[in-house]
This record gives structure tokens, C-alpha cells and sequence, in this order.
């Protein structure tokens, strides 16, 4: 098993954790080597769930933080292991979200007396489908273990907070027809032609860009997969079209579903998928101690996170970690060296 240096160079500790493979459903070794390293600072309880690490310190503060990240990452691309560029890390996991979980993993060794108590959460299975998310495990086996007053998701975010998150819903919109030989065409009734009336809906949508709590979000509606037909030389007899949604914070998906229900009217509408987003939260006090030192104007946070989780919890929460979110996932992956140590920094200032 790699070892786990918590109290050396930052860079360091995130290129280590980088090179330990831990895509979506192999977080073992990771969450191994993340369990091993912090049980050997003793102002730390830990526990675990499955490939979820828990640390929390104990010193009877008034006040109790959450900082949580994920273990997990999308498949490797060729882009392990990690290499360093004009004091940039590249390699799969550098954003999204090692460098954020690099930070919190030295946080937890080194802060053993912090000015508000912290729990650590380290998890899996993020990069994949809700029903396997390990923080969403955890809400369900042990909430007691989540319980703060506030908490910040490592979530990439270019070094800024970003408040909140959009919801997001999928539904799929189901056009009838009636099939019919293509050589004889007009006995049927082609379903893809008449999908064309979905898609001229998407095309006329203007979407809202509503201030929630001082911050713009910019909501979407657009159609990201179409099926139908089911050979060359016959008139399709139904299409779907796939749509995805992604609404503000001051709605919820009760809202968000009739929003959508109205907008489609008449046609067939169902469901497939569903998560609320989260307000952002930032009138609560610590959130806005963390905003004035960080110094740089809030954004919203236009992407569904697990910030949601929190908030279905009675937590608020923000987003806030080292990396361009427009760089997570792709192959060329990289995180500023000096971007990973101003995060350490500011959090350090916070919690000292």
C-alpha cells in the first residue's frame, strides 16, 4: 500500500494521491492509504464506510465545519501518471478533485487545534450514478457523521466561491406515429417528423438567469439525446427525445417538473432523473468570514454538486478548491502548483 506523507510538500501529497488509480468503483486503495494516514494523528477520530473516510476532531467548539471531497475519478485517459509542467500538475484527477482532497488530507493532519471543530469526509463513487454516491451512503447510514454548521465541498472552482448549485432534472418526451412501409409512407405517420415540434419548443425557450441570494444563476433546457425508427425502409412509429434540464435554486423539483410539464404541454412527458440544487447560503457567519478571505467576488455554482446533499440536510454549504472546472475530465487535466498552495493557505487562515 502507498504510503501517505501528510505533512510534506502539498504538490507533493497531491501528485502522490493522483498516481494512486482510483476511478469510479476502485476507490480501495485510496481510501486504504487515506484511512492508514490519518489514524496516525491522535486528535483525530475516524471511522469508515465501505471506501468513505471519516475524520473529525473533538475539541468542544461552539461551531463545527464540514470539509468534504471525493475519491473517486472519471476513467484514466493515458494521463497517469501525473507529470510536472511550468509548475503545473497534469494528470487524470488534478482538478477533479485531488488537489482539493490533497488540501483537506493536510488540513486534517496539521490543525489539531482548530478554532472550529472540522469533520473530514473523503468519499466515493461521485463520478457516477446518484444511487451509488458515497456521501449520499453516508447521509443514509450515519448522518450523525455529517452533522455541522457549515461545509465546504472541494469541488474545483478556479480558487473562488462558488455558491450553491443548479438543480438538474431528465425527462424524456415521448412522440407517437404510425409505421408504415417507406415506399408507401403516406399510410403512416412519421414520429421523428413530429419530434420536430419538441425541438422547435427548445429552440424558442429562453431560459431564466435569476439572482438567488446576490447570486446569477443561468438556467438551461436543451436536448442532449433523440431516438426512433427501427430499419431503413420503415416509417418510424415513435421517437423520444431526451431532454436535460437545469434550474435555479429557488425552485425545487416540484416546481421544476411543472415548469416543464407546462413548457411541453400536450405531449408526453416523463421524468427519468431528478436532483434539487442548494441556495447558496452565504448570510450564514462562517460563510461569510470564508467569502472575506478569500477576497474574490462569489459566483454561482452553474452545475449540480453535492452541496445538494448538505443542503437537504439543513447545511449550508459552498464549493470552494484549486483547478479550473472547465479543465475536469478532459485529457489534458492540470492544476497550478502555486493554485493548490493559496488554497491550502486561505483555509489554513480560516480554521487556525
Amino acid at each position: 500500500m502507498t504510503s501517505l506523507d501528510l505533512t510534506g510538500d502539498i504538490v507533493d501529497l497531491t501528485r502522490t494521491i493522483c498516481d494512486i488509480p482510483s476511478v469510479s468503483g476502485d476507490e480501495k486503495a485510496l481510501a486504504d492509504a487515506v484511512e492508514a494516514a490519518l489514524r496516525a494523528y491522535p486528535h483525530l477520530e475516524v471511522l469508515r464506510d465501505a471506501d468513505a473516510v471519516v475524520a473529525r476532531t473533538s475539541a468542544g467548539r461552539d461551531t463545527r465545519v464540514v470539509l468534504a471531497g471525493h475519491l473517486d475519478t472519471v476513467p484514466i485517459a493515458g494521463n497517469l501518471p501525473t507529470t510536472m509542467q511550468n509548475q503545473m500538475v497534469y494528470g487524470r484527477g488534478t482538478v477533479d478533485m485531488k488537489a482539493g482532497v490533497a488540501v483537506f488530507l493536510q488540513l486534517a493532519a496539521l490543525l489539531d487545534n482548530p478554532r472550529h471543530d472540522v469533520t473530514y469526509v473523503f468519499y466515493d463513487h461521485e463520478e457516477v450514478a446518484a444511487s451509488l454516491n458515497g456521501l449520499g451512503r453516508l447521509v443514509r447510514n450515519h448522518p450523525d457523521w455529517l452533522a455541522g454548521d457549515f461545509a465546504v465541498l472541494g469541488e474545483p472552482s478556479d480558487g473562488t466561491v462558488e455558491g450553491g448549485c443548479q438543480g438538474t432534472m431528465r425527462v424524456k418526451i415521448t412522440v407517437p406515429g404510425v409505421a408504415a412501409h417507406a415506399a408507401r409512407s403516406w399510410r403512416g405517420s412519421n414520429a421523428i417528423h413530429s419530434a420536430g415540434a419538441v425541438l422547435d419548443v427548445l429552440r424558442a425557450y429562453e431560459p431564466r438567469r435569476p439572482v438567488v441570494d446576490g447570486l446569477q444563476y443561468r438556467e438551461g433546457l436543451n436536448a442532449v439525446r433523440i431516438e426512433g425508427g427501427i430499419a431503413g425502409n420503415v416509417i418510424p412509429d415513435l421517437c423520444t427525445v431526451f431532454v436535460n434540464h437545469r434550474f435555479a435554486p429557488d425552485r425545487d423539483t416540484d416546481a421544476a417538473e411543472a415548469h416543464l410539464r407546462e413548457v411541453f404541454a400536450g405531449f408526453d412527458l416523463e421524468v427519468t432523473d431528478r436532483a434539487p440544487g442548494a441556495r447558496p447560503g452565504l448570510d450564514q457567519p462562517a460563510a461569510k468570514e470564508f467569502v472575506d478571505l478569500v477576497g474574490r467576488e462569489p459566483q454561482a455554482k452553474l452545475g449540480w454538486t453535492d452541496v445538494s446533499r448538505f443542503a437537504a440536510l439543513g447545511i449550508p454549504a459552498i464549493n470552494f478548491g484549486p483547478g479550473d472546472p472547465l479543465l475536469a475530465h478532459t485529457d489534458n487535466e492540470h492544476v497550478p502548483a502555486d493554485e493548490i498552495r493559496k488554497a491550502l493557505q486561505t483555509l489554513t487562515s480560516w480554521l487556525s
